[in-house]
């Protein structure tokens, strides 16, 4: 068994170095590959080769017996696809016993978005002048102003603040970088924040950082502050549950309303295929959809 969590160890390090995925991704394949060693070991299972279609398939069938939600069980399955494809690829196993193992496809679920009158509302409502105050209204500004994602926002340093030329410079997942515009009211709201906040929070005691978005120590802010901002941000309009994420499909959808292009929408979110940004289409038909049923006399 040694020999196989040897071999997970190896696949991790194939996700981080050559694959450049993301310190997040890397630690959830990696508690889904123990829960899977776990697994094997249970059963007896001493190297790769002795794993079979009928292993898999019966970690798959604990795994819903132990009440993971669907998209759960999928997500670990494929963890354990890649990690079998793995092996073969690079010559330490003859054969993958999931070649044949199929993922059922997830059924297609719009992304929840505000309205444009909300996100005003919610916007409109964050009118305090204390340094957190202003970095709180600069976070959601950014968030939604440009389409960026949580860990985006936190890993935003000042010199990725290119604002005289209204750009910000992202790296995205797999370390990708790309730039995103900014402009208007979002700039505005990180300019105030630069000036008159951030250097409040700069404490002489913590050590020094380059981070945009600072805690109340000094501190770079973390994914679970921002989430816990966005959240108290929702609840100024009533709305439950708001997250990070919903900021940013806000964005892409009132975007797409607008009128921008698909493609400059799948540049600015960092989409490496457009399919990913597709789903924002099917958001925009049920928009034409309302406005139809709203405004035709015999609709």
């Amino acid at each position: 068994m040694d020999a196989v969590r040897a071999l997970m160890g190896e696949y991790l390090s194939h996700l981080r170095v050559e694959r450049g995925s993301s310190p997040l991704t890397v630690s959830a394949y990696a508690t889904d590959l123990r829960d899977y060693a776990a697994f094997l070991e249970e059963r007896g299972v001493q190297e790769v080769e002795d794993i079979d279609r009928a292993t898999v398939v019966d970690f798959e069938a604990s795994l819903v017996d132990r009440q993971y939600a669907t998209s759960s069980v999928d997500r670990r399955v494929s963890v354990i696809k890649g990690f079998h494809r793995f092996l073969v690829r690079e010559g330490y196993a003859r054969r993958n016993p999931t070649d044949t193992l199929q993922l059922p496809k997830p059924p297609e679920r719009l992304p929840d978005v505000l309205s444009v009158k909300q996100v005003d509302d919610m916007l409109s409502a964050c009118t305090g002048r204390e340094p957190l105050e202003l970095r709180n209204r600069a976070i959601l500004e950014v968030l939604y102003g440009c389409g960026l994602r949580v860990s985006e926002c936190t890993g935003l340093d000042l010199g990725d603040c290119i604002l005289d030329e209204g750009y910000l410079r992202i790296v995205g997942k797999g370390n990708k970088e790309r730039i995103a515009p900014i402009s208007g009211a979002a700039l505005e709201a990180i300019g105030d924040y630069l000036e008159h906040a951030r250097p409040e929070l700069v404490k002489p005691y913590a050590k020094p950082t380059a981070a945009v978005f600072l805690n109340a120590r000094g501190g770079r802010l973390t994914r679970q502050s921002v989430h816990a901002i966005v959240a108290e941000a929702g609840h100024l309009i009533g709305t439950d549950n708001l997250h990070p994420h919903m900021l940013r499909h806000s964005f892409a959808t009132h975007m797409l309303e607008g009128g921008a292009d698909l493609r400059v929408i799948q540049e600015i979110l960092g989409h490496s295929d457009i399919s990913t940004t597709q789903i924002y289409t099917h958001v925009n038909r049920t928009h034409i959809r309302e406005e139809y049923l709203n405004a035709h006399p015999r609709a």
